[in-house]
């Protein structure tokens, strides 16, 4: 299904082909990553429990973001809200619009679930931009602190800066 699509950039649901691109894409810049991640977010795909699109730009596999129609950890678990899930664009592909392209697409997807979408965000420098991004788009943190391995960071206590580590945020649609 196409969700959006316009000049450059097309929205549609991702495939099964595009979990390897990604994988390959995300490898070639230096990150340390495995398909399986991709595979499992089309599988939960395959069941309805998400909706998971990928981004192209002039016919190339440029970003992903996955809506899960309801989050099941975090600050804002079980509260019925979708939640944003392992979104990227790859660095060859950036500062083209297709990070906001994307989310403007998961938040309508988002939409038709509730009223109120969240995610949760990394906090080292590889998050910065969309840490930035977020808090243009409206995003406003939960209250309740740093995040580690789906419980909240206790003061004083250590914790590695990891893509465990994180702040989790909701914006009202």
């Amino acid at each position: 299904m196409i969700f959006y699509q316009e000049k450059d950039i097309l929205v549609r649901n991702m495939e099964p082909g595009d979990a390897q691109i990604i994988c390959d894409g995300e490898i070639a810049q230096g990150w340390d990553q495995t398909v399986e991640k991709y595979e499992m977010r089309l599988a939960d795909a395959e069941k309805g429990l998400c909706v998971s699109l990928v981004a192209l730009n002039q016919g190339q596999i440029a970003g992903y973001i996955n809506v899960y129609k309801e989050g099941l950890d975090g600050a804002f678990a079980g509260r019925g809200w979708p939640e944003i899930v392992d979104f990227g664009v790859l660095e060859k592909f950036r500062c083209r619009g297709i990070g906001s392209v994307l989310m403007d697409v998961a938040e309508r997807v988002a939409g038709e679930y509730a009223d109120t979408v969240w995610l949760g965000v990394g906090l080292y420098s590889g998050y910065g931009s969309a840490q930035r991004m977020y808090a243009k788009r409206g995003y406003i943190p939960d209250g309740s602190g740093v995040w580690y391995g789906n419980r909240v960071a206790e003061p004083y206590e250590n914790y590695c800066v990891d893509d465990d580590l994180v702040l989790y945020m909701s914006k009202k649609l």
